[in-house]
C-alpha cells in the first residue's frame, strides 16, 4: 500500500472519529466530486434516495435555511469571508428537521487550477441545537417569571402602602412622605399645609344602614379628597375608620383654608344609595387645617396641630372647618 493510499485512510478515519463527512466541488464545472453521502445515510436514506438528492441538496433544507445557506456559500467565494461557515436544517427520512453544519473554503496552493476546488465537512449539531434551544426556553421562562416576580413585587408594595377600601395611601405612607415633606420645608423655608378630615357621626350611619352602606360613605369621601389634589404633588390618606390626612406641600395656609371649605361643601352635596328602593345617605365632615411657614416643626406635631383643630371644628357644631396656624385659632 502506498504512501498516498495510508494517507487517504488515516483521513477517512479521522474524518468517521470527527463525525466529519467529507464534501468537495468543483467550481468550474459544478460537478460535486465528492458527495455528503455519509449525512444522507445518517437521515434515513437509501442509495436509490441519495442519488436524487445529492443533486440537489436544496430540497432537503428547511424552507427557512435556504437563502442563508446560499447567501453563505456566496459571501466566501466572492471573497466576502475567508471561510464558509453555517447552520441549517435537513429534512430526515422520517421527516424530522435535523440540525447540521457545513465548514468550507475554497482551496488554492499547488493545485494546476487555483481556487477551483470547494472542500468542506458536514456534521451534525443538532444535540447542541436543541440544547441551546432549551436553555434559550428557559432563559425566557425564567425572563417571564421575573417580569410576573416583578409585577407581584410591584403589586405588594402598592398593597402594603395602600388602604385596600379606598386605594388611597395608608397611615405608613403618609408618616414617610408627611416626613419627609416638613424635612424638604424646613430646608427651603417653603410652606406645608396638612388638613385633618373625619366624617361626623360615622357610627351613626353604619347602626342605621350597616358597613357595607357606611363603606360606600368613606368611598365618597375618599373620592372627594382625590379629585381635589394636585396630582404627583399632594398626598391623601386613610388613617382610620373615617378619617383622612391631606398633605399639601407649597401650600401657604389662606390656600389650604379654601380648599378645605370647598372640600366640606362638596361632601356635603353629596349623596350615597342605602338600599335598592331609592333611599339615600347624606352625611358631613368636619376639618382641621394647619401649616408649617418652613419652621421647625416636624410632621407628628403638625398633625397634632390639625388634629386640634379638627376637635375644635366637631365642638363647633360639625360640617365646619377649623384652622391653627401656630399663633392661634382662626375661624
Amino acid at each position: 500500500m502506498g504512501e498516498a493510499e495510508l494517507n487517504r485512510e488515516r483521513l477517512e478515519l479521522a474524518l468517521e472519529a470527527a463525525g466529519l463527512d467529507l464534501w468537495e466541488n468543483n467550481l468550474l464545472t459544478g460537478e460535486v466530486t465528492r458527495k455528503a453521502m455519509k449525512t444522507l445515510t445518517e437521515l434515513g436514506y437509501s442509495e436509490h434516495e441519495m442519488v436524487v438528492y445529492v443533486d440537489d441538496i436544496y430540497k432537503l433544507f428547511h424552507p427557512d435555511d435556504v437563502m442563508t445557506v446560499k447567501t453563505a456559500v456566496d459571501d466566501h467565494l466572492s471573497g466576502r469571508t475567508p471561510q464558509y461557515r453555517c447552520e441549517f436544517r435537513l429534512r430526515a427520512k422520517n421527516g424530522v428537521w435535523v440540525w447540521y453544519a457545513n465548514y468550507g473554503k475554497v482551496m488554492d496552493g499547488h493545485s494546476d487550477a487555483p481556487g477551483k476546488r470547494f472542500i468542506g465537512v458536514t456534521f451534525n449539531i443538532d444535540d447542541r441545537k436543541r440544547k441551546e434551544d432549551e436553555i434559550a426556553q428557559i432563559n425566557r421562562q425564567l425572563a417571564d417569571q421575573n417580569t410576573l416576580l416583578q409585577s407581584c413585587n410591584a403589586a405588594l408594595e402598592l398593597l402594603a402602602a395602600s388602604d385596600s377600601l379606598t386605594g388611597l395611601a395608608n397611615r405608613r405612607t403618609l408618616m414617610e412622605l408627611g416626613g419627609n415633606e416638613c424635612k424638604r420645608a424646613e430646608r427651603f423655608s417653603h410652606p406645608v399645609s396638612l388638613l385633618m378630615v373625619d366624617i361626623d357621626l360615622f357610627k351613626s350611619v353604619n347602626d342605621a344602614w350597616g358597613h357595607l352602606v357606611g363603606d360606600h360613605v368613606i368611598c365618597a369621601v375618599a373620592d372627594a379628597c382625590r379629585t381635589r389634589i394636585r396630582g404627583g404633588l399632594d398626598t391623601v390618606a386613610r388613617v382610620g375608620g373615617e378619617e383622612f390626612v391631606i398633605v399639601l406641600p407649597e401650600t401657604d395656609h389662606p390656600s389650604a383654608r379654601i380648599l378645605a371649605e370647598s372640600l366640606c361643601q362638596a361632601v356635603a352635596a353629596q349623596q350615597v344609595a342605602a338600599n335598592d328602593e331609592g333611599v339615600s345617605v347624606t352625611f358631613t365632615v368636619s376639618i382641621g387645617v394647619a401649616t408649617v411657614e418652613g419652621g421647625n416643626l416636624s410632621f407628628e406635631q403638625l398633625m397634632n396641630n390639625a388634629d386640634k383643630a379638627l376637635y375644635k371644628a366637631k365642638q363647633a357644631g360639625r360640617n365646619n372647618v377649623q384652622s391653627f396656624d401656630g399663633t392661634g385659632w382662626a375661624v
